[in-house]
């Protein structure tokens, strides 16, 4: 490999990981936007402890149980604590790309852990005691998030299902469970541990009335919700285009078409199927069906072509529609559709590997599911039982005096907007 290409590929990792870490912004707006005003502080502290714990989390350990190095069985490795540079220049030849330094690889793969907790974040929002949230989070990043990563990116058993092998052990034919960005790894992850705490904290205050309907609680500040959403598909270019773990022009090129061809669909078709429902032009519908293509996308931006992406995109929008009246059907409150988004459309994203582009077939269909139940079994057993030991011991919901007056004045003793106190209820 020439210094030139070296250069190249270390520089474009450099720039998503600065991209990945921007869309935590992105995360931060929407959730403040989506929620009241007397919860901005709280959500803010939030998010800015999901990108600190996180860091150091994932430089203690939790790259080492992603990506465990040699002797790893395929379930469970570890390759020690802190970071141990390999003494070939830290080149990071063990990549598959070869391209980037190992340190360049640690700090990329870094921010992706954070958006895993991210998400849990904005639906539980406006509820959750800040502490319980903390602990949980430290947890989930440190153990969950790294184990379920190993699995596929770090070389473990969903990686190799289905893959033919000869009689010395040496793969004649690749197969196996698909995920390019984190539509299962990433997004997924963070959607069961999002479904698990909705369950276990129940709605706001005054989310469902006496008989069952579901109440709109609206957000605060709409056009911030819409920042939100327009810096995360920018930090996409990063988080999908890094994952292609290279410079390599052909391939980033593709991805950052296919990305941006399914969000833009994502948004039309949730915002018509929206219509078409409800007879008006929602906008935070709008926002969340880019999303939904985003994450539906993300699983297989390598493979697609841009017909197929839009595709995708189209049928992730419908999905959110019918996913956020299925969830205040059943009354979980999902105060950002962080679930819908998450959760489903990553489910879609992942499956939609096996309907559509280069690996399409009922074989891969047959990985892919396999995938995600595997998955969603691990992380809905694991954040159960974190979650539930902490709600029979330091708590996980506030009071309900504490939840009507805000979380910034009793959490943080804090307005987010102290000039401007209308509206605070």
């Amino acid at each position: 490999m020439t210094d030139g290409l070296f250069t190249a590929n270390n520089i474009w990792m450099m720039i998503c990981t600065a991209l990945v870490f921007f869309m935590h912004l992105g995360f931060s707006f929407l959730e403040i936007g989506l929620t009241r005003q007397k919860n901005t502080i709280n959500i803010l502290f939030k998010n800015l402890f999901i990108i600190c714990v996180g860091l150091l989390l994932y430089y203690i350990a939790g790259f080492n149980l992603m990506y465990p190095g040699e002797g790893f069985n395929g379930y469970l490795g570890f390759g020690g604590f802190g970071l141990t540079p390999p003494e070939n220049g830290m080149t990071a030849e063990y990549a598959a790309s070869g391209g980037y330094t190992y340190w360049t690889d640690f700090l990329f793969q870094g921010m992706f852990a954070a958006t895993a907790a991210t998400i849990v974040s904005g639906a539980v929002a406006e509820r959750v005691k800040i502490g319980g949230f903390m602990i949980f989070t430290v947890i989930y990043l440190a153990l969950v998030y790294p184990i379920v990563g190993s699995w596929q990116w770090g070389g473990g058993f969903l990686s190799t299902l289905g893959d033919t092998v000869n009689e010395a052990g040496e793969v004649i034919e690749k197969a196996g469970f698909h995920d390019f960005a984190g539509s299962t790894l990433v997004h997924s992850v963070g959607g069961w541990a999002a479904l698990i705490a909705v369950i276990l904290l129940g709605p706001r205050v005054g989310k469902f009335d006496e008989d069952g309907g579901s109440q709109a609680i609206p957000g605060h500040n709409i056009p911030i919700a819409t920042a939100g959403v327009l810096i995360l598909w920018l930090g996409w270019f990063g988080f999908n285009g890094g994952s292609v773990l290279s410079a390599d022009p052909a391939g980033t090129s593709l991805v950052l078409v296919t990305t941006s061809l399914a969000a833009a669909a994502g948004g039309i078709s949730a915002f018509i199927f929206s219509f078409a429902l409800y007879k008006n032009l929602d906008l935070t519908m709008f926002l969340n069906g880019i999303l939904g293509g985003l994450v539906g996308i993300t699983a297989g931006a390598d493979l697609m072509s841009p017909n197929e992406a839009i595709v995708i995109g189209l049928i992730a929008g419908i999905i959110i529609v019918c996913a956020v009246a299925f969830i205040d059907k059943i009354k979980l409150d999902d105060p950002v559709g962080a679930i819908a988004v998450h959760l489903i459309c990553g489910i879609w994203g992942t499956l939609a590997v096996g309907f559509f582009g280069a690996k399409a077939g009922g074989a891969q269909i047959m990985y892919q599911l396999a995938g995600i139940f595997i998955i969603g079994g691990f992380c809905c057993l694991t954040s159960f039982i974190i979650l539930f030991i902490l709600k029979k011991t330091v708590g996980i919901r506030v009071s309900k005096e504490e939840e009507m007056e805000g979380l910034d004045l009793h959490e943080h003793g804090m307005d987010a907007y102290p000039d401007f106190r209308m509206n605070q209820h």
